[in-house]
């Protein structure tokens, strides 16, 4: 007994000597710690982006939508359930330090042959009657079970990392829809004032015409211009539509219950103030699938160490105690009273090739994720350089094209007062107004475009995760 004791005793203290790697995160090796080379133009600053980012736009619908999307998005449903079973999962892992504890109680009724018992001839048939609690105790010697750990931690933040993109996703696309609604509004109100102003013309050229100064030719092409922006109304009704049923099933409604505020927006958010940037380092801590990819790299290194340990020894610590009788008022009668207690050592030597063949599986799937890290994290300042100069190119087209916008507007104002006093053709005020409806359409997507590019600006800056559930 003293010897079983002080094995269990050196067992214990052996506990605790780990094998494998210790994960050491490579982000902060990263070469990308200095400022963005983008974020130097107008329009940025060095702050960093606030968690809800989207209350930049100023726009009280925004932010009800938003909430209502965090609030009620199926996606975000799958991402936080994926993230309890993650949680469960590392519970489970941990269990595996705590004893293993079975109850067991049976009773049997058998046929004994006596030549199993040595007794030739002869047979024996009774009952028996066995109750036992039994326990065993995981010796962790080499550190598989702290490494397991380890490895399903990393995977539970890697879970965390998820859910936060898939919330900044959410709140991204859920504006984006907001912007192309709106967008769709400003566009349609834009063809139906152009196509009132052409209706204006079209009406001209036929007073004209009938008073003797015009020409059918004429009238026919006031006609040919006034149905071309006719065609483009019901074109801008329906991709309203299709915003609005994208907004409501974002927001976990059927397209049918689309918000009927949003139906009469006509102006495209945009955020009125500089943007907050931040730099490449916080950048790459911010960003959720940066923080996954790391986590999933650390995972696999913590792996290493689980398929390690099996090329050592398996020691585990039983201990067993019942009773076991012929007749059910015998049980618990120190006559029948049983205990058993001591290690049991497990090892698979010589034959270790299976051993190193995991090894080598779990060594190689680190260096995947390591890969698959790197990969993520210029991926990333890729995103984020491209939308910053995106930004920027989208903000110069819209000035651009609203000073060609006054200067069309003008132009097509002194076309039709110069063709009613007779002074320019009709084919003058036709070409102004083609232009000035080209134009303002063009303005008007130029400016959805840059609500647009916002929005990615925002995504790739990686902001808005900062209140993953706890559940």
């Amino acid at each position: 007994m003293k010897r079983t004791l002080t094995l269990i005793a050196a067992g214990l203290t052996l506990s605790g000597c780990m094998v494998g790697p210790n994960y050491v995160s490579p982000a902060p090796k990263a070469p990308a710690q200095g400022d963005l080379s983008q974020a130097s133009a107008p329009g940025f600053v060095a702050d960093e982006p606030p968690a809800d980012w989207w209350k930049l736009f100023d726009t009280p619908v925004i932010d009800r939508l938003v909430g209502e999307a965090l609030a009620a998005n199926t996606d975000l449903r799958v991402a936080a359930a994926n993230l309890r079973q993650a949680r469960a999962s590392l519970r489970e892992t941990r269990a595996q330090r705590l004893p293993t504890t079975n109850v067991t109680s049976k009773a049997t009724h058998a046929r004994v042959p006596g030549a199993s018992l040595g007794i030739p001839g002869s047979s024996f048939e009774g009952d028996t009657y066995d109750v036992g609690l039994d326990l065993s105790y995981q010796v962790d010697l080499f550190g598989k079970i702290t490494r397991a750990i380890q490895a399903g931690r990393a995977d539970l933040q890697a879970s965390e990392a998820a859910y936060d993109l898939a919330r900044v996703t959410v709140v991204a696309e859920t504006i984006r829809a907001y912007s192309d609604a709106c967008a769709a509004g400003e566009q349609l109100k834009v063809a139906s004032q152009t196509l009132k102003l052409q209706e204006d013309t079209f009406d001209l050229t036929r007073r004209l015409e009938a008073g003797g100064r015009g020409t059918g030719l004429e009238t026919s092409q006031g006609a040919a211009l006034l149905e071309q922006t006719r065609a483009q109304v019901p074109v801008y009704a329906a991709q309203r539509k299709a915003a609005l049923f994208r907004l409501a099933v974002l927001t976990g409604k059927p397209p049918a219950e689309a918000p009927a505020d949003v139906a009469s927006c006509e102006t495209v958010p945009v955020v009125k103030q500089a943007i907050p940037v931040g730099n490449g380092a916080t950048l790459l801590a911010r960003r959720a699938d940066v923080r996954a990819a790391e986590r999933r790299l650390a995972a696999a290194s913590a792996r290493i160490g689980v398929a390690t340990a099996d090329l050592y020894p398996n020691i585990s610590i039983g201990g067993s105690i019942g009773s076991t009788a012929l007749a059910p008022k015998d049980m618990f009668n120190s006559s029948s009273f049983r205990f058993s207690v001591g290690p049991l050592l497990s090892f698979s030597f010589p034959n270790m090739s299976v051993a190193r063949a995991r090894i080598a599986q779990a060594e190689a799937g680190a260096d995947a994720a390591l890969a698959t890290f790197d990969g993520t994290w210029l991926t990333a300042l890729r995103d984020t350089e491209t939308a910053l100069a995106t930004y920027v190119a989208q903000g110069q087209r819209v000035e651009a094209l609203r000073r060609g916008r006054d200067q069309n507007a003008e132009a097509a104002r002194i076309a039709r007062l110069r063709y009613r006093a007779g002074a320019e053709p009709f084919q003058t005020v036709l070409d102004a107004e083609r232009s000035l409806a080209t134009n303002e359409l063009s303005l008007a997507q130029a400016e959805s475009d840059f609500s647009d590019a916002t929005v990615t600006l925002f995504l790739a800056l990686g902001g808005g995760w900062q209140q993953s559930p706890q559940g």
